[in-house]
């Protein structure tokens, strides 16, 4: 790997450390280079926080002073922002700073910079480079790529499975409604702190009545969910008990209380275009989708997921509810605990 690309690497490493905490803005790491020595970094913390531009040149002044900017390079894993939102642009500080080249790994998707930032630069005479490690940038924030280019969140398939294929029994017990070990659990909760919503239907929330909190995790909880088209669920369930924002769908009337709000969906819309599209004007920027196989093989049928995680534990159930079956790509395998993890990808 050439030096430059070790430089963008790190912007990767320190940007990924916002997992979790900047959406709906992406993850983005910065760090300014004089003479092949890294004189200050930094990374997006949290939505609504200086940038990571903002707290490298911060870094990097705090370390060797302001002198040693004009001679440097800075780089970015996404481009700097050029418009006034939480904080003022980056760009503009870049300039003011008079910082002379500037590294780019991804061109802004959002529509109110997509590539303004970088024209911004250029006029004010900076040497800019595009597209160092321009794939794996992507990667990384591929939530916030998706929900721009297809203006709807980025959906996170997960569900557990028997070896045998089965994800649920064919009568639901919730004391036996456990089929993987105590690490994939902790390790759900974990994702559900990474994303901004966790989605499930109708027959989930009445069979396994689940609180969908990150009990087992630091971090916050996820915007709760509910796909209740026909609007029977019981206001007793956990998922209405208004300790976390929680959004329900269904032909109900609207209405809104505290931490909760019942959302009317049309007889005559399409239902999940009207989730995903109101999702998306609410800014939630990916979903896990925790829900049963019919909110599954909806999503599935419908082409709308993005990476699905499958458990798959060492137990046979021999007749139940059939997990469902995704036509995507193996992009990865491990073991969490005496489970089998498998990440697949959309074919296209």
């Amino acid at each position: 790997m050439e030096l430059n690309e070790q430089f963008m690497q790190r912007c990767l490493e320190l940007a990924e450390n916002g997992l979790g905490h900047t959406a709906p803005n992406p993850m983005v790491g910065c760090v300014i280079v004089h003479q092949g020595k890294i004189l200050g970094e930094g990374y997006h913390r949290s939505y609504g926080g200086p940038h990571a531009e903002v707290n490298a040149i911060a870094d990097a002044i705090k370390r060797h002073g302001e002198h040693l900017l004009k001679e440097s390079t800075l780089y970015v894993n996404l481009e700097p922002c050029s418009h006034h939102g939480k904080t003022p642009p980056c760009a503009d500080l870049v300039i003011a700073r008079g910082i002379p080249k500037v590294v780019i790994g991804n061109v802004d998707p959002f529509e109110k910079v997509q590539g303004q930032g970088i024209r911004k630069l250029q006029e004010a005479g900076i040497e800019v480079t595009t597209g160092m490690l321009e794939k794996e940038g992507a990667w990384l924030n591929r939530r916030f790529f998706t929900f721009h280019t297809k203006k709807r969140p980025f959906m996170l398939i997960k569900f557990a499975q028997t070896e045998d294929g089965f994800i649920a029994p064919e009568f639901p017990d919730p004391a036996k409604r456990w089929i993987t070990g105590p690490d994939a659990r902790k390790l759900v909760h974990q994702w559900r702190t990474q994303e901004s919503g966790i989605m499930i239907g109708s027959n989930t929330a009445l069979n396994d009545n689940p609180l969908l909190t990150a009990r087992e995790w630091p971090g916050r909880n996820p915007v709760r969910i509910v796909i209740d088209r026909e609007g029977r669920l019981p206001r007793s369930l956990h998922v209405f008990d208004q300790q976390v924002p929680t959004l329900a769908f269904s032909h109900r009337p609207p209405s809104k209380e505290h931490h909760l709000e019942f959302i009317h969906v049309p007889n005559e819309e399409d239902f999940l275009e009207v989730v995903l599209r109101e999702l998306h004007q609410r800014n939630l920027l990916s979903v896990l989708v925790e829900g049963g196989t019919r909110l599954l093989n909806l999503l599935i049928e419908r082409n709308c997921w993005d990476e699905a995680r499958i458990f798959i534990a060492p137990k046979k159930m021999e007749r139940g509810i059939r997990a469902p079956q995704l036509p995507g790509n193996l992009s990865a395998k491990t073991r969490i605990g005496g489970d089998e993890l498998t990440y697949l990808l959309p074919s296209v």
